[in-house]
């Protein structure tokens, strides 16, 4: 599936630039918005608003950089928009995070790695499954052992084949 190309003004002389930073700025402002229902907090005494208001104005000045790189440095055309690997890789994050506290972290990391390895041809089998071991063993090591955070490794959905 993809969309047929995209025609720009012609001041602007790097799309793909301009299209990336637009992107950037777009998620930034969104970040900031969601952001200024929290408490701010200082930085020596952050609140929960604090990281994903600085985060994301920083993410639009990154794109703001972008774009007005776009008008003066002259860059390749945007070419066709190939939707099955956004959708795809967008899918599989989702998935992952409804199914990390039912299904556990395997079941969820497994879903989301095998699913995001058909956005693109290259991505084999064997690569897929190697991504998937070493990330589980970091993952738990990590998130489970060191941090201590509340993840099942196998989640309650499991419960009834005697593995959660």
């Amino acid at each position: 599936m993809t969309l047929a190309r995209i025609t720009m003004p012609s001041f602007i002389r790097s799309q793909k630039d301009f299209v990336s930073g637009l992107l950037f700025l777009l998620i930034g402002l969104a970040a900031m918005a969601i952001a200024a229902d929290y408490p701010m907090g200082k930085a020596v005494r952050m609140g929960p608003g604090y990281y994903p208001m600085v985060l994301g104005g920083l993410l639009s000045v990154v794109g703001l950089a972008c774009m007005f790189k776009s008008l003066a440095t002259p860059g390749p055309a945007l070419e066709r928009v190939h939707f099955k690997p956004v959708i795809l890789v967008t899918v599989s994050v989702v998935l992952f995070g409804l199914l990390l506290r039912h299904a556990g972290m395997i079941a969820a990391l497994a879903v989301s790695i095998y699913l995001s390895s058909l956005a693109s041809s290259r991505f084999t089998l064997k690569a897929a499954t190697i991504t998937f071991v070493l990330l589980s063993i970091f993952c738990w090591g990590v998130f489970i052992k060191a941090l201590s955070l509340p993840i099942p490794l196998v989640g309650p959905w499991f419960s009834a084949l005697g593995l959660g």
